[in-house]
């Protein structure tokens, strides 16, 4: 290889470590051309998947900062270089591989840190964060649903029980005032605790 084409190579390379959300490496040795383009279809527009040169790989780590051990750049490999969601395209990468036991998962790097082939595939079986953000979504608008009607309710009870002479109802402001700050204080805490659990809730 060229001096000048290896130098854009090993430029591009560190680029798509840099900028990507998540890298994993794979090998592709036995896979077919049309396997390979079905592939790289499954893991969708986001993520760019290539065929790489092991030691161009680890000089362009290297630059990026990005730890990946030597024993792991031995065949035909190949870098996913995540842009959209990484849980997804664990997901997309494991399914693939099911159907295509050639295709090897070595590792990646996620959040910075290295990342094995074990911990990839419990990613693979997390929900993504689209559909963390829909369950905390719908519990957050049932909890505030639920907080309205308590707040309905204890207006229309108060205004029902409110006297009519006007100094009692001065007297009885102070406590009426403490009911709806001890009301307000318990259904604060119930929307907190109740989108606080979908959003820990781990996936089935």
């Amino acid at each position: 290889m060229a001096r000048p084409v290896k130098e854009a190579a090993v430029a591009e390379l560190t680029e798509d470590f840099k900028s990507a959300n998540a890298t994993y490496l794979t090998e592709y040795r036995g896979l077919t051309v049309t396997s390979m383009k079905e592939l790289r279809r499954s893991l969708g527009a986001n993520t760019k998947y290539s065929v790489v040169k092991n030691t161009l790989t680890k000089i362009a780590a290297k630059n990026a900062g990005v730890d990946i051990s030597d024993d792991l750049l031995v065949g035909p490999s190949a870098l996913a270089f995540i842009k959209g969601d990484p849980i997804d395209a664990a997901r997309n990468l494991k399914n693939f591989q099911k159907e295509n036991p050639l295709l090897v998962v070595k590792g990646g790097i996620y959040e910075g840190k290295f990342v094995t082939t074990a911990e990839i595939m419990q990613l693979a079986d997390l929900e993504s964060r689209e559909v963390l953000l829909a369950k905390l979504a719908g519990a957050m608008k049932g909890s505030l649903a639920k907080a309205a009607r308590i707040f309905d309710a204890l207006r229309i009870k108060m205004e029902a029980g409110a006297p009519v002479a006007a100094a009692p109802a001065v007297e009885e402001a102070a406590p009426a005032a403490e009911a709806t700050a001890e009301v307000t204080e318990e259904v604060v805490a119930e929307v907190a605790a109740e989108a606080t659990d979908a959003a820990e809730t781990p996936a089935e």
